[in-house]
């Protein structure tokens, strides 16, 4: 073999793959290993990560049978096999899970090619250790509290990590073998598994920017073999025509879906929420509210995020401030079109100058969509009190309005306090449906609006959990939703373009 070829089986883990690695697919065929649209992205994304940081921290999202860990161990077969002192080691939730794991890992080792096979010192059931190069391959299963906490490891693939048993245990034990340093790689892969618990909590904190991981979602549908031959009688229905739509989908994918979910159904289980845990089309979906349903539903929220509305009305924005670690949320809204949402966490709102300085880019900018600025600014003052003092002192008075969630409702027949009217408004403006409404086509804020679950009072009013029990049921604070409720805390029935004020900003 020339210098040149295995200096690129090293550096291109594509050609590696396809060159070295074997699989065993579905159908129980032994193919080269060739990477599939998912397994692409995630490689694509986790070398981006590492361009940058030096480093890979990441959290995939994805699908049943997509071929994460496939990917992954060849991914540390390939780094293990061609580096010195790597220790790469994979925790699942389960011990046939460990062994399938261990058997795939094994099955690349065993038909690499003679020139890229490492000589091995010792093997067993659980591990691998290459002896001149002084690296290795161990697996473990997560039922074990202190699995792994002597070690020390360069590469960590946590697997099924929604099922570990003990995964808050682990997150202080095996994660913390993995030192903070370049080169080093942990990789925390599910399917979904309800909401709350240590995946979901870390997967919402990753997407909404507050940790060092990063999100991947690969949806279902990317997966070539997840079709169905169509029969003759074969029509869509009104839900299956807009997921089609939406998604881009072929018939044969919709079809694929529909028989999925009558598998699902056996045993008089819901089938339909099933599929959305176990195939997800968006990450939004993969995580359920336990509980019941919330005052807005995931298909209402859908076609919100595919509809296009022309604005008309007033320009009122939304802002929830952030508090103990929260997202710094955003969003504009004019009648049925809510667009512009913006995010901030960390040191981009860790000061009072910061979070004014924000507001008031906003109420100084001429939006594009609606040719002037905003008519009114609703913040929550539960934790942007001051934030609304310091503008006032600024020269918005009239534009800027702080809104306490616990006040009393405008309608106190049908609302308990002022949250569960703005709430209750939002609710009523999704779930018209002879009216379309607009939202941004995000994930996060599908996640935060459907985040809504309530009970009912004596006088049979809709109360919403208390926003501390949303984030200890969940696992997250649901602060775009928040924002968008805040447009509808009041009605704005004059606009107010006087000119900028023209005072100084302080520091606070």
């Amino acid at each position: 073999m020339t210098d040149r070829k295995r200096l690129k089986l090293k550096e291109d883990f594509e050609y590696y793959a396809k060159n070295c690695l074997s699989i065993k697919t579905k159908s129980g065929k032994t193919e080269p290993f060739i990477l599939n649209k998912a397994q692409r992205y995630i490689h694509e994304k986790l070398e981006e990560q590492k361009k940058l940081t030096g480093k890979v921290r990441a959290i995939v999202l994805k699908g049943r049978q997509q071929g994460c860990s496939t990917y992954l161990e060849g991914r540390f077969t390939h780094k293990t096999t061609f580096n010195k002192g790597l220790q790469a080691f994979i925790l699942t939730h389960e011990e046939d899970a460990t062994k399938n794991i261990f058997s795939m890992a094994k099955r690349y080792y065993d038909n690499l090619p003679q020139f890229v096979k490492p000589e091995i010192k010792a093997s067993n059931d659980k591990s691998l250790h290459y002896s001149k190069l002084d690296s290795g391959y161990r697996v473990g299963t997560a039922g074990n509290k202190s699995v792994g906490r002597s070690m020390t490891n360069q590469l960590f693939h946590g697997s099924e990590v929604a099922f570990w048993p003990n995964a808050q245990e682990h997150a202080k034990g095996i994660l913390q073998t993995v030192a903070d340093e370049c080169g080093t790689e942990i990789v925390l892969e599910s399917t979904a598994n309800g909401v709350g618990g240590f995946y979901h909590e870390q997967w919402k904190m990753a997407e909404a920017g507050l940790s060092e991981y990063q999100a991947i979602f690969v949806p279902w549908f990317w997966q070539d073999e997840y079709r169905k031959t169509l029969p003759d009688d074969f029509a869509l229905s009104k839900e299956e025509l807009e997921l089609k739509e939406h998604y881009s989908l072929d018939d044969e994918q919709v079809y694929w879906r529909r028989i999925k979910i009558a598998d699902l159904s056996a045993g008089g289980f819901d089938g339909s929420k099933a599929f959305k845990q176990e195939y997800p089309m968006n990450a939004a979906e993969a995580f359920q509210v336990s509980g019941g349903e919330g005052l807005i539903g995931a298909d209402a929220v859908l076609r919100a995020r595919k509809a296009q509305c022309n604005p008309q009305g007033k320009l009122i924005v939304g802002v929830d401030p952030s508090r103990g670690g929260d997202r710094f949320s955003v969003i504009k809204r004019m009648g049925r079109k809510a667009y512009s949402k913006e995010n901030y966490t960390g040191s981009q709102c860790d000061k009072l100058g910061k979070n004014v300085a924000i507001c008031k880019r906003v109420l100084d900018t001429v939006c594009p969509i609606a040719g002037k600025r905003p008519d009114m600014m609703f913040i929550d003052s539960g934790g942007g009190a001051d934030i609304v003092d310091r503008l006032h002192e600024l020269g918005y008075e009239n534009r800027v309005k702080a809104i306490s969630f616990g006040a009393s409702a405008l309608n106190p027949d049908k609302y308990t306090n002022k949250r569960n009217e703005m709430w209750g408004e939002m609710g009523l403006w999704f779930n018209d449906e002879n009216l379309e409404v607009d939202i941004p086509d995000d994930d996060a804020i599908q996640a935060d609006v459907c985040a809504s679950p309530y009970e009912r009072d004596s006088l049979d009013r809709k109360v919403l959990w208390r926003k501390e029990k949303i984030k200890k049921e969940l696992g997250f604070s649901p602060d775009d939703g928040d924002a968008l409720a805040l447009t509808f805390a009041e009605p704005v029935v004059s606009t107010n373009q006087q000119p900028l004020p023209n005072r100084p900003m302080r520091r606070a």
